[in-house]
C-alpha cells in the first residue's frame, strides 16, 4: 500500500500549501511570507528580529545617523509659528520676551520677579516688521542661518544631542543677558545660532576638517559679535557662544566608550545647573 503524503502550510497561513523552510526558525513559509536573505528565505518574524539586533551606525560624537535632520526642521517651524503668533497678536511678544527685570517705579516683570520661562521662550520671538534696527530681517537672517547650519551639526550629533546643544545655547544666551543687563528687553534665536556656530568649528577641528572655510565662517560670527555690541544683545550672543562651546567640547571628547554618553550628559546637566544657580543669584539680588 502507498504511504499517504503530507501536507505541509506556511505557519502564518495555515490555509496555504508550503514547502519551503525558513533559513532561520525553520519553520515552513508560503511566497507572501518569504522574504530574500544572504542564503535562502526567511520569514517576516526572523526578519523583523534581526533587524532589532543591528546596532544603528553612530558618528563620531555619539549620534545616531539619520537622513532628515527633524530637530532643525521642527525648531525653524516653531520659530516661524512663534512669529505668527507676534503678527496676529503684539502682545504676546513682550509677554514671553526676555527680560530680567524693570526699572524700579515699574510693576514688576521678569525673571527676577518669577517669569523664569522668559529664559527660553524669548528665544523663539524675533522683531515684527518695523520694529527695531531690523525689522523682518531678523528672523529671516537667523532661520537662514538655523537651516544651514543646524542641518549641518543635527547630521553629525543626532537629534537629542542637537536639541541639547540649542536650547543650553539659547538658555546661555539669556543668563549672560540677565547677569550684565537685566534691565534689557531682548528677542531673538541668535544666542542658539552663536551656539551652533561654535558646534560647527569644534566639530570641524575634531573632524580634521579643512580649517579654512570653518574660520572664515567663524570669523564673520565674531565680527557681527562685534558690530551687535552697538546695535543688538551682544550678551546674548556671547552666552550662546559660550555655552555652546562647552557643550560641543563635551560631545567631541568624551571617551569613546560606554562612558561616552555619561560624560556628555554629565557635562550638560552640570552647564544647566550652572545657569540656573547664577540666574537665581542675580534674580535674588534684584529683589534683594
Amino acid at each position: 500500500m502507498a504511504a499517504e503524503s503530507v501536507v505541509t502550510t506556511c505557519y502564518r497561513h495555515p490555509q496555504v500549501e508550503s514547502y519551503v523552510r525558513c533559513t532561520r526558525c525553520d519553520r515552513f513559509i508560503c511566497p507572501s511570507c518569504m522574504r530574500e536573505a544572504a542564503v535562502g528565505h526567511q520569514c517576516v518574524e526572523c526578519v523583523r528580529e534581526g533587524a532589532r539586533s543591528i546596532r544603528r551606525a553612530r558618528t563620531v560624537f555619539g549620534g545616531r545617523i539619520a537622513a532628515v535632520p527633524l530637530v532643525t526642521y521642527v525648531l525653524v517651524g516653531l520659530n516661524v509659528a512663534a512669529y505668527l503668533v507676534e503678527l496676529a497678536r503684539p502682545s504676546f511678544e513682550y509677554r514671553f520676551a526676555m527680560l530680567g527685570t524693570t526699572p524700579a517705579g515699574y510693576v514688576p516683570e521678569g525673571v527676577a520677579h518669577g517669569e523664569w520661562y522668559r529664559l527660553l521662550t524669548g528665544a523663539f520671538l524675533h522683531l515684527t516688521p518695523g520694529e527695531g534696527t531690523f525689522g523682518i530681517t531678523h528672523i529671516l537672517f537667523n532661520m537662514v542661518a538655523l537651516w544651514n547650519i543646524g542641518r549641518v551639526v543635527e547630521t553629525q550629533l543626532g537629534r537629542v544631542r542637537h536639541l541639547a546643544l540649542y536650547l543650553l545655547s539659547a538658555l546661555g544666551g539669556s543668563v549672560l543677558e540677565l547677569l550684565l543687563a537685566p534691565e534689557s528687553y531682548t528677542v531673538g534665536a541668535s544666542g542658539a545660532i552663536f551656539g551652533l556656530g561654535a558646534a560647527y568649528w569644534v566639530m570641524g577641528r575634531r573632524l580634521g576638517h579643512d580649517m579654512r572655510e570653518v574660520n572664515r565662517y567663524m570669523a564673520g560670527l565674531l565680527l557681527w559679535l562685534v558690530i551687535s555690541a552697538g546695535l543688538t544683545s551682544w550678551q546674548g550672543h556671547l552666552g550662546g557662544l559660550l555655552a555652546g562651546a562647552v557643550v560641543t567640547v563635551a560631545y567631541a571628547y568624551a571617551p569613546r566608550d560606554q562612558r561616552r554618553t555619561l560624560v556628555q550628559a554629565g557635562v550638560c546637566v552640570a552647564l544647566l545647573a550652572l545657569l540656573i544657580v547664577l540666574a537665581w543669584l542675580k534674580a535674588a539680588s534684584l529683589t534683594a
